[in-house]
């Protein structure tokens, strides 16, 4: 059997849970939600470490969106 590479890496709901350091509930909760990247197969969820990884960007990517004090944007 082949090795996966980590970019084409498929991760259990389970393995998700544990790199992102949270309950398996709250994973199960976002996928339904569609709020992470996720697909069914065989009725269980599956994650690409790749979406995953990309996912983790842009969760941080409003805070460099942010006005900075003494902005345009403040009043």
């Amino acid at each position: 059997m082949v090795a996966a590479t980590t970019e084409g890496e498929i991760l259990t709901l389970k393995e998700v849970a544990e790199y992102l350091k949270v309950t398996e509930r709250t994973i199960y909760r976002l996928a339904g939600a569609k709020k992470i990247p996720a697909f069914k197969v065989g009725g269980t969820w599956r994650f690409s470490r790749a979406d995953i990884d990309e996912w983790i960007r842009s969760q941080s990517a409003p805070a460099q969106d942010r006005h900075e004090p003494g902005g345009a944007a403040e009043t």
